[in-house]
Parts: structure tokens; sequence; C-alpha cells
């Protein structure tokens, strides 16, 4: 059985590391790599469509044609790997690839090893590893960070992290409607397990592990406008959620 990997790409030409990648899909045999083009406007469909000609059966290209935002990239992508057989794990990874294979893989084997679990989420927030952040998003994070926590009522110290690896046949749960936000669908995708597992404690089933490296990387697709909005975005999911 195989795990799948979404990677949601928006004008990524740049910043797509396709060796890194390629040294991915050679040491570990079991990744399928989805790449999500979100309406990009620049190379990035055009790089990833001749990578794919190098591993034709192990990499899939769902091509967005309008930019939609990660959530909407990131449903895309579980969704249709949700209808392939082959595949037993799904996770995603941010096109920078801040976090990892050798990080996800561990957060893979963590998932494997305890049965009950349903998800395996990568934190940043360990002061022993090795976590390279800007000191200006740090802060903010940690803002942000707090007014989730008050909505999720969850001891999370990292929803946002971009490496997260679940069982695929979860994804109806967390996945089969849209997203009220198109860059804080984690605090709803925790907000849907939440509610399914009812009166039972969501953090026995879930599991917070801190990576050992993660590194920022500059061009953050987050701009002023996004970042303004959060307050609002965070009430809306909080509103949505509560009735």
């Amino acid at each position: 059985m195989s795990t799948g990997i979404i990677i949601p790409c928006y004008n990524e030409a740049n910043r797509l590391n396709i060796s890194a990648f390629k040294k991915c899909l050679k040491t570990y045999h079991n990744f399928q790599l989805c790449f999500v083009n979100d309406g990009s406007t620049d190379d990035t469909l055009h790089i990833l469509s001749n990578f794919q000609k190098e591993f034709k059966e192990r990499i899939t290209i769902i091509d967005m044609k309008k930019n939609k935002g990660k959530a909407a990239a990131i449903r895309a992508g579980s969704r249709f790997l949700y209808s392939l057989k082959k595949i037993k794990y799904v996770g995603y990874l941010d096109a920078d690839l801040s976090t990892d294979f050798e990080e996800f893989n561990d957060l893979l084997e963590n998932l494997k090893l305890e049965k009950k679990l349903i998800m395996v989420f990568g934190s940043r927030n360990s002061q022993k590893n090795n976590i390279n952040r800007n000191s200006s998003r740090d802060f903010f994070s940690k803002v942000v960070n707090f007014f989730i926590k008050l909505i999720l009522k969850l001891p999370i110290n990292d929803t946002q992290c971009g490496a997260k690896v679940f069982r695929v046949k979860y994804i109806p749960v967390m996945y089969n409607s849209k997203f009220k936000s198109k860059w804080l669908f984690d605090i709803e995708m925790f907000l849907r397990l939440k509610i399914h597992f009812s009166n039972k404690n969501i953090m026995d089933y879930i599991k917070e592990q801190p990576l050992k490296n993660w590194n920022h990387v500059d061009d953050s697709k987050l701009g002023i406008k996004d970042s303004v909005q959060i307050p609002f975005k965070l009430a809306k999911i909080w509103y949505s959620y509560s009735f």
C-alpha cells in the first residue's frame, strides 16, 4: 500500500527543488506525489509536467485553472487520492519543503505504529530542535495561535504547520465539505474531527509531533491583505462550527 503526498503549488517556479523531489521518489518507494497547481501564472505547471515525464507512475498533477487557495488545493488532492485503492495514508507538505521528506516519513512511521491514531502532524513549537523562523512572523504566529486555541479548546501547539499525515479512510470526514477559509483550513479540519468523535477525547486519536528541523523560506504567499483578514476569518470559523 502507498502513501500519497499532496504538494499545493502556486507560482512556485523559483522555489521548486526538483532534485529533492527526485531524491524522495528514489528513497521512499511507496510514496506517490500529487502536485496541485493552484492557478499558477508562472512556469510552475511546465516544470511539473517535465518532472512528471520521468516518474509517470508515481506523480499526479491536478491543474486548477483558477487560484483558489491552499485549502481548495489540499481538498482537491485529498479527494483524488481517496479515489485510488492503493493509497492507505495521505499527507501534505509545502512546496518549499520547509519540512523535508525525512521528517514527513517520521510522522508516517509513528502513525503506522499506533493503530488507534488517525493523524500525526508536525509542530514547530519545540525549543530543543532546529526550527528556523522569521522573528516577526514567529510573533504574529504566536498571537494567532492564542486565538486558535480559544476556538479549538484543544491542547494543540501548532495547527498551521504544513506537514500532516492521516489515514485515508478519514478523508470524507475532513474534506468532503468546502472550507470557510483559504488558509486556516487546518483549524476547520480539527473541528470536523472533534465533531465526528463527539464526546470522545479527540487527542486520543491525533498526535502532535515536534519537528527536528524546519526552515522558513521567504516569498510567502500569505500577503498583508490576507494577514489583516485573519481575525475576521477566525471569527467566521468559530461562528460556523459553534452552532
